[in-house]
């Protein structure tokens, strides 16, 4: 599989040495020193894209990768309000996209289990939860996509909460927290790949579910296996679309 690498930093250089050693060819990389190359001529050159690129560019790489006809991987996140109009246009031109806010396996199954916690807790209403989610200080938004998506899926399985909200920490703080909000409390700590919790306290005690990365290699290896699975497809998906967890 020939792949194009949109957003060669860290991540990039660490999904190309995933890339080679499962036996696929990069056979374009862009960063921020070489944008003219990202074009539709040389993204056509590959079988399937992979962007890990930044929020404020993401848009404008899919519709070049639309344009191109090429199946594309989005591990970037923070362009999630205009999720709709891509869906639409990737549907109504027959192009193919997987976007995910983790590609790790480990996170993957943290959400399902996220999930199925929130629907147990509809019984036990004298629990509260919270997320918690902290990041290397690079990390340029908050919260994490993967905090979002780990609080929507509190949301749509805990009659109790509807919508949340995020505090980063030495920002202003949240005035008041509502009984139907779920709060994200964000840090940002040098050195850190991603750590993630879900709290549910009560006046008695506390229940915990939490995933530690230890490094991005989780997060690269699961964008090759997402990139593999969508080569030969057409149409709009999810990461959590790959797993099967019945």
């Amino acid at each position: 599989m020939k792949i194009a690498l949109i957003g060669y930093g860290k991540m990039g250089q660490i999904i190309e040495r995933f890339a080679i050693e499962r036996g696929h060819d990069v056979v374009l990389k862009v960063s921020a020193d070489n944008l003219d190359d990202l074009t539709v001529a040389n993204l056509r050159k590959a079988d399937v894209a992979i962007d890990f690129s930044t929020p404020d560019a993401a848009v404008r790489n899919i519709y070049l990768c639309f344009d191109a006809n090429v199946p594309l991987v989005v591990g970037t996140t923070g362009w999630y309000g205009q999720l709709q109009e891509i869906k639409d246009e990737c549907l109504s031109r027959n192009n193919s996209l997987l976007y995910g806010s983790n590609f790790s396996i480990g996170v993957n199954i943290f959400f399902h289990m996220n999930e199925v916690l929130a629907k147990i807790m509809n019984n036990y209403p004298a629990y509260d939860v919270q997320v918690e989610e902290i990041h290397h200080t690079q990390k340029l938004d908050s919260p994490s996509g993967t905090a979002m998506t780990i609080a929507e899926g509190i949301i749509e399985n805990l009659d109790r909460k509807d919508e949340w909200v995020n505090e980063l920490d030495g920002e202003a703080p949240v005035d008041v927290l509502k009984q139907d909000q779920v709060l994200i409390a964000s840090q940002r700590i040098e050195n850190i790949p991603g750590t993630h919790t879900v709290v549910y306290s009560s006046e008695v005690d506390e229940i915990e579910i939490k995933h530690t990365a230890h490094s991005r290699a989780g997060f690269a290896l699961g964008a090759i296996v997402a990139a593999e699975w969508l080569e030969n497809r057409q149409g709009f998906y999810n990461i959590s679309d790959i797993f099967d967890f019945k």
